[in-house]
């Protein structure tokens, strides 16, 4: 079972009713209905719907929540996400001829975006803080973000370290 189909199996208020009913006791269809206050009918359907999801086992009459199939949907991996967003569309949106023209608030995005501009230091290279500053400066020339912001964000990533107003691109 996955979480999308333990999803679309309780999507539906009535079908939600009766697996709560079974979840407290419920053993049958006329029990469910009891206690949920439903006609039999859509009882009965819920639950046949809830047995093909894989939610509820036996028969009536002994109608019980199978949970070790939702331990299972618990434990199993997430489906896998759409492709991350090409870092060439944050930065076309982000940069205009070389320049800031805002900070993305998206910290993925952001770290897209710091990582181009920390890529404008040379590894190895130890760097007084007015020449940090000073190359920063042009990248924040558009207005889009200040050079000490973006400073503290390229240590705060690690992607430039410090110490003692000397400043290295760092290896992450």
């Amino acid at each position: 079972m996955t979480a999308q189909v333990l999803a679309g199996a309780l999507a539906d208020d009535i079908r939600r009713q009766v697996f709560a009913a079974i979840v407290l006791g419920a053993a049958d269809a006329p029990a469910v209905a009891g206690r949920t206050g439903l006609a039999a009918r859509p009882v009965v359907t819920a639950i046949r719907r809830l047995r093909d999801a894989g939610l509820v086992t036996g028969d009536d009459g002994d109608l019980r929540v199978d949970a070790d199939r939702l331990r299972e949907a618990a434990r199993t991996d997430p489906p896998a996400r759409a492709a991350r967003e090409p870092a060439e569309k944050i930065l076309r949106t982000f940069l205009r001829d070389g320049v800031l023209v805002a900070l993305p608030a998206q910290r993925g995005r952001r770290r897209v975006l710091l990582a181009h501009i920390a890529g404008s230091f040379d590894p190895g290279v130890r760097y007084p803080e007015r020449a940090v500053d000073d190359a920063l400066r042009a990248w924040c020339a558009g207005g889009g973000s200040d050079h000490v912001t973006l400073r503290r964000y390229l240590v705060d990533e690690g992607l430039l370290a410090r110490e003692q107003g000397v400043y290295w691109r760092s290896g992450a």
